[in-house]
């Protein structure tokens, strides 16, 4: 070892400096290193979680509160006077929530008799295992604690937020007579506010409140108030309660996107309550029951069956489609003709065109003997169907051939074919049946309907081509005119107008043979899912606009220059200009043709005329490239973006939604044709023009408008009848689904049979031989 040079007589190395002072050390060791010497214990490893830890005292009174054995509890808490009770583990799990989940009973009852006792959410802990007993000890406990306390929810509980009732959990839970027994003790529930309700309280929670605490809150009243236990304790009609909870829930799931699966769901549950309590109906007579029903519908009584127009404006398809109401719509839709489904398809579709020649008969019949059998037999409204094809098959071929009438030689006068009086009386006829439905009905409810709409403006448009054949009689009368060619007509000359509008309502009036086809199985969901495209088509039509408008505005005037320009080439073979982007009109129209691929394949083309050259007779032909590049890039962008991604976006959508009719053929079908069923049943027995002719059934029916209804003592003994019924099918509807969950049913009982046996089996060893 080498000695210090200044201390000789030592052969030590010198000392280490002495170390610097720091905040963070109190000593170092030999090493050099600086150390935590009187902290040691602030760098030990400890949970950053503090949950409660059992001490073995406690653990020991657990497993004596699991065993059920009371006695020995007893006889613990009597050993340990000073005891906390109230322990938890670090679950959050208290001796008397173990009782409660072991469904002991005495355990409970004894635990409850201890001081200062604190029930915590234990409350909801039996509502959830449904014991109804255990549960109606907790809560006069809490009555006895404080009265308003078992109204309310656990503050702090790890299972259940703070607004979780108990009335609100056992609606969740469907326990049907928990249910009972909170609403006997006078717990209730707020039904929830939609989310555009703007009242007071609902500003004051919007303002105070945190917006995902009111959702979920929203969310959890919805799921109690929609339990089928707790609609048919709270409404006296559940099947009406049922549809209009459904439509609030789709409008919620509309609105809150952020939740828009659950509320989904939800609809379809509350809707499928509706469906299987008509569906324990055992005859004919329980559904008329139920679908003669008038509670929450606009004039019901000019409907047979109002609770099935109803469920059609709520938009319940499974309640529609269900065979039990089909079977009572079908027997009203074809009355006493039994036999007329066992025609074939041929035979169905000839009919209308004999009909055609009975139709002067029937209108004698429906005068003269109104009250005629065969006048009933007509009046069905499967026999008032064929009455309209019928009269729609003649309407049709009128306007055919008035059509198709040569205009070679049409002077400025009305057309004199003869044909258009008939028209016109039967345009007449139709204004007069779109009235009379729009009287019976309603108008909100009759322009609900869009084939409404689409007979409103078909008739329409004859009214304003008749309008305009009587202007053009009045000019020719004050111009005189009348033998003027027509190519020397002005454009906005009556005629042409008229002739303008009576093709529109001829195309109309045909396209209206496609809501006949709902009766078809076949044809029934093609016409539906064309409709559903069109829906489809409208939502892509704003990426359309969006798309063209964004190249119309770069390209609008991007060619002005050169338009009219013609290039002359060495082979004096002249090319123009084409006019595609010169303006905003001209771009427009471009790029909308471009869609189908139906735009020049010049148009970025840019054409510059011939230029003089040198010499007198050469000429030099100019390019302008970088124009024509930015001009071709463009075009084939947008084409890129429409017919490539757009156009295939939307075929994709459309055979999407086609598999979706599909998938659900039978619903959606069934649904259509009721729609179709129900447009009949409200129609006159003689169609448009004979409907003009006053008969004594309709003048009776006109005159039972202006009158107070009489009551029916067949329709009262219905309304009375309900009740009863109502309570039938809830009996059914809930013996169904308890046979349904049977297996579960018969653990619960094994587990309850086992916990008697070992309570029996302590009994006996603490009493000894």
């Amino acid at each position: 070892m080498a000695q210090d040079p200044e201390n000789p007589n030592t052969g030590l190395a010198p000392p280490p400096p002495p170390p610097m002072p720091s905040l963070f050390s109190r000593g170092q060791n030999r090493m050099g290193y600086r150390r935590l010497e009187e902290d040691d214990e602030m760098l030990m490893p400890r949970p950053s979680i503090l949950l409660p830890q059992l001490q073995e005292s406690e653990k020991r009174f657990f497993e004596l509160v699991h065993s059920g054995d009371v006695v020995a509890v007893s006889d613990f808490l009597n050993e340990n006077p000073g005891f906390n009770i109230n322990c938890v583990n670090f679950q959050g799990v208290s001796g008397l929530l173990i009782a409660v989940q072991s469904k002991s009973d005495a355990m409970v009852e004894f635990l409850l008799s201890q001081p200062n006792i604190e029930i915590g959410d234990c409350v909801l802990h039996a509502i959830r295992d449904n014991q109804p007993k255990i549960l109606e000890m907790l809560l006069d406990k809490q009555r006895m604690i404080a009265p308003s306390l078992e109204y309310v929810g656990v503050t702090h509980s790890s299972d259940y937020a703070d607004y979780i009732t108990p009335l609100i959990l056992a609606a969740q839970c469907g326990h049907y007579e928990i249910i009972q027994m909170l609403i006997d003790r006078g717990h209730t529930i707020s039904k929830p506010h939609s989310p555009t309700c703007r009242c007071v309280d609902c500003k004051a929670q919007l303002d105070r409140d945190d917006l995902l605490h009111a959702e979920q809150l929203r969310l959890n009243l919805y799921r109690s108030v929609c339990n089928p236990a707790y609609i048919c304790h709270s409404s006296r009609d559940p099947i009406l309660t049922s549809f209009q909870l459904s439509t609030e829930l789709r409008q919620c799931a509309k609105y809150v996107p952020e939740f828009r699966n659950n509320y989904t769901e939800l609809a379809q549950e509350v809707s499928n309550f509706a469906v299987e309590l008509v569906g324990n109906c055992r005859n004919s007579g329980e559904v008329e029951i139920v679908l003669s029903q008038k509670s929450g519908i606009q004039n019901p009584g000019i409907f047979t069956y109002p609770r099935l127009v109803l469920a059609m404006d709520y938009k319940q398809k499974f309640f529609i489609a269900h065979a039990h109401t089909q079977h009572v719509v079908e027997n009203i839709w074809r009355g006493n003709w039994y036999d007329y489904n066992l025609k074939p398809i041929p035979a169905k579709i000839i009919y209308p065109i004999f009909r055609i020649l009975l139709l002067p008969v029937i209108t004698v019949m429906c005068i003269v003997l109104p009250k005629h059998q065969m006048v009933a037999h007509w009046s069905i409204p499967l026999n008032r169907m064929i009455n309209h094809a019928a009269a729609y098959i003649v309407f049709l071929i009128v306007v055919f051939i008035e059509s198709n009438m040569s205009k070679e030689n049409q002077k400025r006068l009305p057309p004199s074919s003869g044909l258009e009086p008939a028209i016109m009386i039967f345009v007449v006829g139709n204004c007069w049946g779109i009235i009379r439905m729009c009287l019976i009905q309603g108008p909100k409810r009759y322009f609900k309907y869009l084939w409404n709409w689409h007979a409103v403006i078909s008739n329409t448009f004859f009214l304003l081509t008749f309008v305009f054949w009587l202007a053009s009689y009045l000019d020719a009368l004050s111009n005189d005119q009348i033998d003027l060619e027509r190519k020397y007509w002005h454009h906005l000359d009556p005629i042409l107008i008229a002739e303008g509008c009576f093709a529109v309502a001829t195309i109309m009036t045909f396209f209206r043979l496609m809501f006949f086809c709902r009766l078809n199985y076949y044809l029934g969901p093609l016409q539906i899912s064309l409709g559903k495209m069109c829906s489809d088509m409208a939502k892509y039509i704003t990426i359309f606009i969006i798309i063209i408008i964004s190249f119309t505005a770069g390209m609008c005037r991007f060619y002005n220059y050169y338009d009219g320009m013609v290039q002359v080439d060495s082979n004096q073979i002249k090319t123009a200009q084409t006019s595609s982007f010169i303006d905003v009109s001209t771009t427009l129209k471009t790029f909308f043709w471009a869609l189908f691929c139906m735009a020049p394949l010049e148009s970025a083309d840019v054409i510059i005329e011939n230029l003089p050259g040198e010499t007198e007779n050469t000429t030099i032909i100019n390019k302008h490239l970088f124009t024509e590049a930015i001009g071709y890039i463009a075009f084939a962008l947008f084409e890129v973006l429409t017919v490539i991604m757009i156009l295939n976006m939307l075929i994709a959508t459309m055979s999407s939604t086609f598999q979706r009719v599909l998938d659900n053929i039978d619903v959606e079908w069934t649904f259509g044709k009721t729609d179709f069923y129900l447009e009949y049943m409200l129609q006159s027995t003689l169609p448009p023009p004979l409907n003009l002719i006053p008969t004594p059934g309709g003048i009776t029916t006109f005159m039972e408008w202006f009158q107070t209804p009489k009551v029916d003592p067949r329709e009262e003994e219905k309304k009375n009848d309900y009740p009863a019924l109502m309570s039938q099918l809830v009996q059914r509807y809930f013996r169904e689904k308890d046979s349904a969950t049977s297996p579960e049913g018969d653990l619960e009982t094994l587990k309850l049979d086992v916990a008697d046996i070992k309570q029996i089996v302590t009994d006996i060893f603490e009493r000894g031989p």
